[in-house]
């Protein structure tokens, strides 16, 4: 059960959400913080139930765009959060571009154009710190996933300010819609696949100089002897593509996470033929990397993340359904292998997708997914809601 929404609060900034707990309690339309919490033992646990229970809020509620999808999330240097994802009339559309907001103590700021590309559309946005505190900025411009070209931008003042743009050299693409895994020595091991006709793979790039230079590492794909399903049907209508995907077989956009020292695994989206998220094992930081694997968790064929505790637990991010993109889940493993869920985040109809998922200093989740590709809608979850410690 997720209190807020119990307590019927669910959007707002932090203080129009504890002011409206407050009014729901029977502080009546003229309290106001101050002068509420003595006045009002009843208001006051309300707001240690609901602070306990984390916050879901809209990133934004009106901007210059019909559609918006792909969110990523950054913990920046202070504690700040900031998100940044693809918007414009629809996906695949000329006029999508990379847009991106901060949230302060006062709340997210109105949305910003951090990226565009004249006449061609923008994709999948990631940001991420390298080893040396430099945030970046990765995306993807051109005309659809089988022909896009990876761009980057920096920024040295955690992105109030971004130099030119760079585009990778053909071939490499960065981290493809998850965030890499940026491990302790300053390794990025990156989450990386090709999407070609009827054929996925994933791979994963590996740059051990801060992204100056890469080594591309795969393909990592799912052996033939491991049985197929033939689902037709239940791709989204608006993907440009997605028609193909009941012919399509193969491993996109895997998401890597550090499992001990050198060993490391990657959880990846499968298509419907597979039907499962699958991992794979590296114990070498990421040099090399076992075949993939189906594990318990369903994959309609859509985007998942997942982060490792510091405790040492897994949490996944995900839709727990074949068909679909409702119900949207967290599910958390002590093993990486057996998994159990935990909260759903989106149970309503609508598409509830491409969810992104960090842990912050403060130990909660924050998490940040297309809510009906209408807007962006951002979760903390506190790290006393993960069961299994």
């Amino acid at each position: 059960m997720d209190p807020p929404a119990s307590f019927g609060v669910t959007s707002g900034s932090p203080v129009e959400r504890i002011s409206a707990l407050f009014r729901k309690a029977g502080a009546g339309p003229a309290w106001r913080p101050a002068a509420g919490l003595a006045a009002c033992p009843t208001i006051a646990l309300l707001l240690v139930a609901a602070v306990a229970a984390g916050q879901t809020e809209f990133v934004f509620e009106s901007a210059p765009f019909a559609s918006c999808h792909a969110s990523t999330i950054v913990e920046l240097k202070g504690g700040e959060l900031m998100t940044a994802w693809f918007g414009g009339t629809r996906e695949g559309a000329q006029d999508v571009a990379i847009w991106g907001s901060r949230r302060t103590v006062g709340g997210w700021s109105a949305p910003v154009e951090l990226a565009r590309e004249a006449g061609q559309p923008a994709w999948n946005p990631v940001l991420f710190h390298t080893g040396d505190g430099t945030l970046w900025l990765y995306y993807k411009v051109g005309p659809s996933p089988m022909t896009w070209t990876a761009a980057r931008r920096f920024s040295r003042d955690e992105g109030r300010t971004w130099p030119e743009i760079e585009r990778l050299p053909a071939g490499l693409v960065g981290p493809v819609r998850a965030k890499p895994l940026v491990m302790s020595d300053g390794t990025i091991v990156s989450g990386s696949s090709v999407e070609s006709y009827r054929s996925w793979a994933a791979w994963v790039e590996r740059s051990t100089d801060n992204g100056r230079t890469w080594r591309k590492i795969g393909p990592i794909t799912v052996p033939r002897t491991v049985a197929r399903r033939n689902p037709r049907g239940g791709s989204p209508a608006q993907v440009p593509g997605a028609p193909e995907w009941d012919f399509t077989d193969g491993l996109i956009q895997p998401s890597v996470v550090e499992v001990k020292g050198q060993r490391l695994r990657l959880y990846a989206r499968a298509t419907s033929s597979i039907g499962k998220i699958c991992v794979a094992e590296s114990s070498d930081g990421g040099v090399t990397w076992s075949e993939a694997r189906p594990t318990e968790l369903p994959n309609p064929n859509s985007g998942i993340d997942a982060v490792r505790l510091r405790d040492g637990r897994t949490v996944m991010i995900y839709n727990h359904t074949e068909k679909g993109r409702t119900p949207l889940n967290l599910a958390v493993s002590r093993d990486g292998e057996h998994w159990t869920m935990f909260r759903a985040l989106e149970s309503e109809p609508g598409e509830y997708s491409y969810p992104n998922v960090i842990q912050g200093t403060d130990g909660d989740l924050h998490i940040a997914y297309t809510w009906k590709r209408q807007r962006i809608r951002y979760v903390r979850a506190p790290l006393s809601e993960i069961p299994g410690k």
